[in-house]
């Protein structure tokens, strides 16, 4: 495939595109792919059903009531992509509510585009998954080598943070919050990632979806840090949302918030985000777990301190 045609409907998938240098050959994206910025030009091909403003527990009912009814909470522009008429199409399988659905492009290839566009699902559940995504958007574009080269780079990257935070004296006991109101542990790959910066994961199973979490649960492991990273917020838009966790009864009291060990970070970009900047975002970790050992120069812009 010389010259691919890429359209990607989520920004983990626009990342590992660009990532694979091809860029130049990506000529449709999601509302939400906003990295590298470039991508910005590029028409876009899907919007969400529901308002998107509003409070963590506002959001949460929004979504919820339209997937009563429906197998996603976005829509594509049928119209865009009928006239970009792409190759390829990346997207997601793994969450209803981090892109178009999969039955939705596949209904919309078949209706509007030729019989030879290529689908590339994908399904990161865990890092593994998300190695082997890579290496499938690669292989689709003709570039496996590419793949395998951007995973074995992630890997050693990875690894070198890993092996360094085994040096620390302790692992501090972490809790990864993945939505505010109500309260979700983080799971998938994110168990796995503070496990490789040296913490100890409280909630969230790896390679698992991320579960509702009763906060008398968290009273109860009393965690010495805590870390936000709302699915699709940014560092400022967490603050804004602060209310629905500090004025639970015994915030106060926890451990991590006595010590000062409460970090906002930008889920958005980093963490939510099953793609090439996961190695970004264990550096994140691990700049939070053991300060006197790692300094990559996050702080700010990938997170802040309460």
């Amino acid at each position: 495939m010389s010259s691919p045609r890429i359209v990607s409907l989520i920004p983990s998938g626009t990342e590992i595109v660009c990532g694979l240098g091809f860029e130049a050959h990506l000529v449709g994206r999601s509302h939400e792919c906003d990295f590298p910025t470039s991508v910005g030009r590029l028409p876009v091909c899907s919007e969400p059903k529901f308002n998107i403003d509003g409070s963590s527990a506002e959001l949460d009912r929004r979504v919820k009531k339209v997937l009563q009814n429906a197998l996603s909470v976005y829509k594509i522009h049928q119209d865009v992509l009928q006239r970009l008429q792409p190759d390829v199409i990346v997207t997601q399988a793994q969450c209803e509510v981090c892109a178009v659905s999969l039955a939705d492009v596949e209904q919309a290839a078949c209706q509007l585009l030729d019989a030879a566009v290529q689908v590339v699902s994908l399904e990161p559940n865990g890092l593994t998954d998300i190695f082997r995504d890579i290496e499938r958007v690669a292989q689709a574009l003709d570039a496996p080598d590419r793949g395998a080269y951007m995973v074995a780079s992630m890997k050693e990257r990875m690894a070198e943070v890993a092996w360094k935070a085994r040096q620390a004296a302790s692992r501090p006991t972490v809790a990864c919050f993945e939505w505010l109101d109500p309260v979700m542990a983080a799971g998938n790959w994110m168990p796995a990632l503070v496990e490789m910066a040296g913490g100890h994961n409280l909630f969230g199973r790896a390679d698992e979806h991320s579960s509702w979490l009763q906060w008398e649960n968290v009273l109860a492991a009393d965690p010495e840090i805590i870390v936000l990273l709302p699915c699709g917020f940014g560092i400022e838009r967490t603050r804004r949302e602060l209310r629905a966790l500090t004025g639970r009864p015994g915030w106060a009291s926890l451990k991590a918030v006595r010590n000062r060990h409460v970090y906002l970070t930008d889920g958005n970009q980093y963490f939510n985000r099953p793609g090439p900047r996961l190695v970004e975002s264990l550096q994140i970790l691990a700049e939070l777990f053991h300060p006197t050992l790692f300094h990559f120069g996050h702080q700010a812009k990938g997170w802040q301190p309460l």
